[in-house]
C-alpha cells in the first residue's frame, strides 16, 4: 500500500537540513561539476569560453530534469543519481543522429511522463510541469539570437536551482545529496553562462 517514495514523506521531520560540512561539501563539489563540464564542452568542440551558446546550459537543464522526472516515475529517490548517466549520454545520441539536443531530451521526457502517469505515481505531475518550464525555456533560447539565448537558457539553468532548494527542504522525489549537488552545479554553470554572454 505504501509506495516506495511519497512526496509528502520526510526521511527526519525534526529537522530540514544535514550537517552543514556535508551541504557545503555537496555543493562545492556540484559546482567544480558545473565549472568542469563547461570548460570540457568548450574544450571538445574546440571552441572558446567566448564561443559558449545556449546549448550547453539547455544541455545540463535538460539532464537535471530528467533525474528529477526518473526519480518520480520510478519511486526511488537514488534512481536520480542513476539517470545522469544515461541523461548525460543523450547529447551524444543526438550529435550522432545529427539531430538537436532538445528533440532527444524532449522526448525521452514525453516517455519517462507516460510510464509514470500510466504507473499512476503523484509526482510524476509537478516533474513533468517543471521540465517543460525549465528545459522548454532553453530550448527556446537555442532559437534567439546567441547572446540573449546564452543569457535566458543560463537564466533558466540558475532558476532550477530553486527547484533543488525545495526538494531539499521538503526531502523528497530524490537524495538530498543530488537537490545539493545540482544547486552547485545549476548557480555556477548558469552564471558563468550570463557571465560570458557580456
Amino acid at each position: 500500500m505504501t509506495e516506495a517514495f511519497e512526496t509528502a514523506a520526510r526521511a527526519r521531520p525534526s529537522r530540514w537540513t544535514g550537517t552543514w560540512p556535508t551541504n557545503t561539501a555537496w555543493i562545492v563539489v556540484g559546482a567544480i561539476a558545473g565549472f568542469g563540464l563547461l570548460v570540457g564542452t568548450t574544450a571538445a568542440t574546440g571552441g572558446t569560453w567566448q564561443g559558449a551558446t545556449a546549448e550547453e546550459p539547455a544541455t545540463i537543464v535538460g539532464v537535471a530534469a530528467l533525474c528529477y522526472l526518473a526519480a518520480a516515475v520510478t519511486g526511488v529517490r537514488w534512481a536520480g543519481w542513476v539517470a545522469v548517466i544515461p541523461a548525460s549520454a543523450i547529447p551524444v545520441v543526438s550529435e550522432l543522429g545529427d539531430l538537436p539536443r532538445w528533440i532527444p531530451f524532449a522526448l525521452v521526457g514525453v516517455v519517462l511522463a507516460g510510464v509514470g502517469l500510466a504507473r499512476g505515481r503523484a509526482a510524476t505531475w509537478p516533474q513533468t510541469a517543471a521540465m517543460i518550464g525549465y528545459f522548454g525555456v532553453a530550448a527556446v533560447a537555442l532559437y534567439l539570437d546567441p547572446q540573449l539565448g546564452l543569457v535566458l537558457a543560463g537564466l533558466a539553468l540558475a532558476a532550477h536551482a530553486a527547484w533543488d532548494l525545495v526538494h531539499y527542504r521538503r526531502d523528497v522525489v530524490v537524495n538530498r545529496s543530488l537537490a545539493l549537488w545540482c544547486i552547485g552545479l545549476d548557480v555556477t554553470a548558469g552564471a558563468i553562462c550570463v557571465a560570458l554572454a557580456f
